[in-house]
């Protein structure tokens, strides 16, 4: 006999795949970002007993906390959309709902070759709502603001069949309304070109309103007028990585077992001693040794770890053409000037709203995007006691993230962040840097990724017991994640 490394009690030869804690499981869920917690949670609360799988010593994710210069602030996920709901309802029933927060209304800039304007505010993904804006010939020129207005009068078919974001916006309103407003927004929020994005997936009704309402500006202003009223995005005071601590208190007061620094090695069918298998149940094996056999598995990790985990039983034909993981860096800058002085005045007047977009192309820049986060939020501001924050991006998908020593990397923000800022800043104020890179993510929106999720999504439902979830099949945001997490404990339920 072996012993069980959960309990130390013995384990019957009978079963060499075992090793598993003798009390009965019903579900294993398998990665503890927030789709993972948000499933477990919602299995445990329909009366399942699960125990969570994390791979690295904490839970959330993206949704986490980063402390620079005595400074705590969100390394991952900032905010979330405020459309259908989905993450107001979820922050109610954990007590949160009374510190969430709208950022400042000042809003983003865009930065092109040679100038930095507002973003239009009356847009969708930097398309406009009306281009004949004369705030528009700023940025477009009077050829590209003529050239926009053509949109109003061109025949609703033009575009309808349009393959990709940037070729609606392209054949409706013209190039550069594409370079200038749109690929800075796409490539800021989906971390791709706008002709790499499907444009059914970041604003579905987009395309087919080019029937109803004639135009594609009129198209974009019907989707605005179905947003609910006030900010699209949204915030907890203290930072959304309070999210991640309130939920795994509830996930845990509900009865889920979460094991951290516990990666999984393989996911599979429980089979016979022949190797055949044998039954509905699941096998899940842990890089310790040790392993469950659960009814059902929700597995909740970046495409790469489910190829990983799974391996070869995953069929060849859904791997063909699977996009190549990109990856994030993001550098957080913590600026100490004194009060008076010309950087503090400058700064505290937030010269460029809550940040900066950057147009794909931009000369001397090599950040696609700034976030001015103690202009954006209000409550970050007063605990930074004086303090500007300032987070760079930078990575855009078939772009490798700059992969520079810290002091390097460290030059090259402080200088993309001058430029962006409009700003000079000197070095020896910069009393905080830290960089975090963000692996393995997928644009959701990238063309074909919906058939290619489609076909995940249909095999999984091929193997009884099964669910997988995520942002790689859910789509980029919170709204998406939880909506989608929900969802799929449901189906497992």
């Amino acid at each position: 006999m072996s012993d069980d490394p959960m309990t130390g009690g013995p384990l019957p030869d009978e079963h060499p795949q075992a090793g598993r804690d003798p009390g009965s499981v019903d579900v294993v869920v398998v990665g503890g970002g927030v789709a993972g917690l948000v499933a477990a949670r919602a299995l445990a609360r329909d009366g399942r007993s699960v125990v969570l799988l994390e791979a690295g010593d904490e839970v959330g994710g993206t949704v986490a906390a980063l402390t620079v210069d005595g400074v705590t602030v969100d390394v991952g996920a900032e905010s979330f959309a405020t459309r259908r709901g989905t993450v107001q309802a979820l922050l109610t029933e954990l007590g949160l709902a009374a510190d969430v927060v709208l950022p400042d209304p000042a809003g983003a800039w865009v930065q092109l070759p040679g100038q930095a304007i507002p973003l239009p505010r009356t847009g969708l993904l930097g398309i406009p709502g009306d281009p004949r804006d004369p705030a528009l010939r700023e940025t477009l020129g009077w050829a590209g603001a003529a050239r926009a207005a053509l949109d109003l009068v061109l025949p609703s078919s033009i575009g309808a069949n349009a393959s990709s974001l940037g070729e609606l916006v392209r054949v409706r309103m013209g190039r550069r309304v594409l370079d200038r407003l749109v690929a800075p927004v796409v490539s800021g929020v989906h971390s791709a070109h706008p002709d790499d994005v499907d444009a059914d997936v970041v604003a579905p009704g987009l395309a087919a309103g080019l029937a109803t309402e004639g135009s594609l500006a009129a198209s974009v202003k019907r989707l605005r007028s179905l947003a609910p009223a006030g900010s699209a995005v949204a915030g907890i005071a203290g930072g959304m990585h309070r999210l991640t601590a309130v939920l795994r208190r509830d996930v845990e007061r509900c009865g889920v077992r979460i094991l951290t620094n516990a990666p999984v090695s393989r996911v599979e069918r429980r089979r016979d001693r022949d190797g055949a298998v044998s039954s509905d149940q699941w096998h899940v094996d842990l890089s310790d040794g040790r392993s469950f056999e659960p009814s059902r598995v929700l597995v909740a990790v970046p495409v790469a770890e489910l190829i990983r985990i799974f391996g070869a039983a995953i069929p060849s034909r859904i791997l063909d053409g699977w996009p190549a993981a990109s990856s994030v860096e993001l550098v957080t800058l913590v600026v100490d000037a004194p009060a008076g002085s010309a950087t503090r005045t400058a700064l505290d007047g937030a010269p460029r709203g809550t940040g900066v977009l950057v147009a794909p192309g931009t000369p001397g820049v090599r950040a696609k995007a700034l976030t001015h986060m103690t202009a954006k939020w209000r409550w970050l501001a007063e605990s930074a006691g004086g303090k500007h924050v300032i987070r760079l991006s930078y990575g855009r998908a078939g772009e490798a993230a700059p992969r520079l020593a810290d002091d390097a990397l460290r030059r090259v923000a402080i200088e993309d962040a001058s430029a962006l800022l409009g700003v000079p800043l000197d070095e020896d104020r910069i009393t905080g840097f830290a960089r975090t890179r963000w692996t393995n993510t997928v644009p959701f929106a990238a063309r074909g990724q919906r058939a290619r999720v489609a076909e995940v999504r249909a095999e999984v439902a091929q193997q009884p017991g099964l669910e997988v979830s995520g942002a790689w099949i859910a789509g980029t945001g919170l709204a998406s994640v939880v909506v989608d997490a929900e969802a799929a404990a449901a189906r497992l339920g």
